[in-house]
């Protein structure tokens, strides 16, 4: 029987994991659920929450995790923690860890209010709402990714980042990892000596410039390469309908410098497919990988 694995807490992520658990046999449901360490965390609240107050107030901000949790224990599927260290068949999990989870959880959006959570304030709000585009100029040498982005979510950060080992290949899987999460994940995958580039490697939440650095990449993927080099793998990304910036030209050139062509899913009931060795479907054609984009508008 199938693994279900949950990346995270978001309700995008959720949702079309729930029929899936309802319908299909599942052997296991590997889930991070955060009102499970309101014991460990409690210190970290404001207000006078006891233990089960905080339990419940965290399950209640989470109906859809909730409700994958309940409908897998309703047929008798076990529910596991996924944390860095976890086989799950083929897949290792790499991040994150328990320790770095349990100090995300106080600063997701959901959860009650915290002493490590940021105040957004309305004149921050503004500022991005009336920002302009601005233009930018690339070529293969010069990169316009940054070292240091805007940080992505509490949320996004928490996801698990699990590499699949087939026949001496790998595939690294992000979901909406961002930077932190993803050094973790190669920091792990160092140590149990797996820290190579991938054949193929989700591109983390759907291209955004804020969940990849150049030094990020260069750990995972390697350096970049002279232009016209061979490949070193593949990349895919999963683009909703109407997002046509997306991946963003400065994510998807530091993958193509790195030897990752990126392929994007564009319009809602598209998929794609990568194959190794396995005989062509009807119906399957080839599709073109993002192009290398000097000058662009972000």
């Amino acid at each position: 029987m199938a693994n279900v694995v949950l990346s995270h807490q978001d309700g995008d992520h959720i949702a079309g994991l729930i029929p899936v658990v309802r319908h299909f046999d599942v052997g296991a449901v590997w889930m991070n659920r955060p009102w499970l360490y309101a014991s460990e965390m409690l210190h970290a609240f404001h207000g006078n929450y006891t233990i089960e107050g905080l339990r419940k107030a965290i399950r209640d901000a989470y109906p859809l995790l909730v409700e994958l949790e309940n409908t897998a224990l309703a047929k008798g599927i076990p529910v596991y923690e996924t944390f860095a260290g976890q086989w799950i068949g083929n897949f290792v999990v790499l991040a994150p860890s328990r320790e770095r989870y349990l100090t995300l959880i106080p600063q997701f959006d959901r959860t009650p209010s915290s002493y490590a959570k940021p105040v957004k304030g309305v004149l921050g709000k503004l500022f991005q709402a009336a920002k302009n585009l601005s233009s930018f100029f690339e070529t293969w040498t010069t990169e316009a990714l940054q070292e240091n982005p805007s940080p992505t979510s509490a949320s996004n950060e928490s996801c698990v980042v699990q590499l699949g080992i087939f026949d001496h290949k790998t595939a690294l899987l992000t979901a909406d990892a961002g930077p932190a999460a993803l050094a973790e994940a190669a920091d792990f995958a160092q140590a149990l000596g797996l820290l190579r580039p991938p054949a193929f490697v989700q591109v983390p939440h759907h291209g955004s410039r804020r969940n990849v650095t150049p030094f990020v990449l260069n750990r995972w993927l390697g350096m970049p390469l002279p232009e016209g080099s061979a490949t070193r793998g593949t990349a895919f990304c999963s683009v909703g309908v109407n997002k046509p910036e997306y991946p963003r030209k400065r994510v998807s050139n530091a993958f193509l410098r790195r030897g990752y062509p990126v392929y994007k899913t564009e319009n809602v009931g598209q998929w794609i497919r990568h194959a190794h060795e396995m005989p062509d479907r009807d119906g399957i054609r080839p599709i073109d990988p993002v192009a290398f984009t000097s000058i662009y508008e972000e």
